[in-house]
């Protein structure tokens, strides 16, 4: 005798299945949906039934939702298409559906599968491997904060983001990058925010802050935001800051999903930022003078270059200024070389606080000194300026507890004048230079 299949109604079975069967009318209004859309959606059958697809669909996804279900119900079969949804928590989920046009019963019948961790791995993975990117091709750190913040946000929204750095030593905040709707400027001072990113780096491990948190976590100001998640950023055994983001909407909201998100790709982003962060100090030190902070001798070559293509081009003059102190080797004997130290950079202070923002200022070595003045009207304008250097220099130096006067010998080179290209240039100027001595 054939086994026969128990009478029972099609809905019970359907309910013992882990995906969910939708069946929606041409309307786009849900008319039936099995049990495991409680699990996939957050809402119960019951709640979805007679609710359009419209509401619940992530807005950005809406149009292409849309524009699918017009293709099904003209009779092309969809098996694989995947969209997302707003869950009744506010979560984000995606579905992969597989649809089909009831003709007869005019309806449409999909069933949805929840691929909210696949994806989520996918996106993991390729955040890092951005991250990885970001990183070695960044040109400096605020172009590396904001794409950071460009990849997050593809994995959760994170509309107001920052990156608040700890000093140890100067026990402060400093926040290189600042996105936030509500305080377009980060604040001078902000006992709430700065008390919330010392208690991530204090713990060493992240921070979520809902409005249902313990007291004393986000204050009830309308401008303060209703989620907060911080993750400290760590390299190398060492704490350099906390990376946040913040909601002032409930619409968006964080979870203990999106803390250990942040908690995940915070490592890789510490990293990064450390990573630019010396090649940014390897930079630096190659091209400035680590005594003065002034140029040194290979960045004065190529301003120099750059200035003699544009003055060719334009038909203008350039000058350089060479510079060097009378007596600083008697001062170095004197008072020592730590005292010789402080007067080169106090030198270099007033040198650079005589010339104009468009000129430079550099140190060749020991106690020379090069300016490099661009787009000289008139001859003239290089004494006038040769004379507010001496101006400067006329106010004595405060050196162990002594008054000391410094003089200069200033010889001057000007293009095309006496030279067409740097050697020439940067001879002539030296020449005059010890002519004076």
């Amino acid at each position: 005798m054939p086994n026969r299949l128990p009478e029972k109604p099609l809905a019970e079975f359907l309910d013992l299945l882990l995906d969910a069967v939708c069946i929606v009318d041409r309307d786009a209004r849900f008319l039936f949906v099995s049990a495991a859309g409680e699990q996939i959606f957050g809402y119960t059958p019951e709640e979805m039934v007679g609710r359009s697809v419209q509401e619940l669909v992530h807005p950005d996804d809406l149009e292409y939702t849309m524009s699918t279900a017009s293709q099904v119900m003209a009779g092309e079969t969809n098996t694989h298409y995947e969209n997302r949804y707003l869950r009744k928590d506010g979560e984000i989920v995606h579905i992969m559906w597989s649809a089909r046009w009831s003709e007869e019963h005019q309806v449409r019948i999909g069933v949805a599968r929840d691929i909210t961790r696949r994806k989520r791995a996918e996106f993991m993975q390729s955040a890092l491997y951005a991250i990885s990117q970001v990183a070695h091709t960044a040109p400096d750190l605020p172009a590396l904060y904001c794409q950071i913040h460009e990849i997050i946000d593809s994995l959760t929204p994170c509309r107001n983001f920052y990156v608040a750095l700890y000093d140890e030593d100067g026990h402060s905040w400093d926040y290189p990058y600042y996105v936030d709707e509500a305080h377009p400027l980060p604040p001078l001072q902000d006992g709430d925010m700065e008390a919330l990113c010392r208690q991530v780096v204090q713990r060493g491990e992240p921070l979520l802050l809902t409005p249902g948190s313990e007291p004393g976590g986000l204050s009830a100001d309308e401008r303060r935001p209703q989620y907060w998640l911080g993750a400290p950023l760590q390299a190398e055994g060492r704490t350099l800051g906390v990376l946040v983001m913040q909601s002032y909407s409930t619409t968006i909201h964080y979870t203990e999903n999106d803390r250990q998100l942040l908690q995940f790709v915070s490592t890789q982003i510490a990293a990064a930022i450390s990573h630019r962060d010396m090649l940014t100090r390897l930079e630096y030190m190659a091209r400035y003078d680590p005594l003065t902070n002034l140029p040194n001798r290979e960045l004065l070559s190529d301003r120099i270059r750059t200035a003699l293509a544009m003055a060719r081009r334009e038909k203008a003059l350039l000058a350089l200024l060479f510079i060097d102190l009378d007596g600083f080797k008697r001062i170095n004997d004197t008072l020592g070389h730590a005292a010789g130290d402080r007067l080169l950079q106090g030198v270099a202070q007033r040198l650079a606080a005589s010339i104009r923002e468009s000129d430079t200022a550099a140190r060749l070595g020991g106690d020379e000194f090069v300016v490099l003045l661009e787009r000289i009207s008139d001859p003239s304008n290089v004494v006038e300026i040769a004379a507010k250097i001496r101006e400067a220099f006329a106010v004595p130096f405060e050196l162990e507890g002594q008054q000391l006067l410094i003089s200069l010998s200033i010889g001057a080179a000007l293009y095309p004048r006496d030279g067409e290209d740097e050697f020439a240039l940067l001879h002539h100027a030296d020449k005059a230079m010890y002519a004076l001595k």
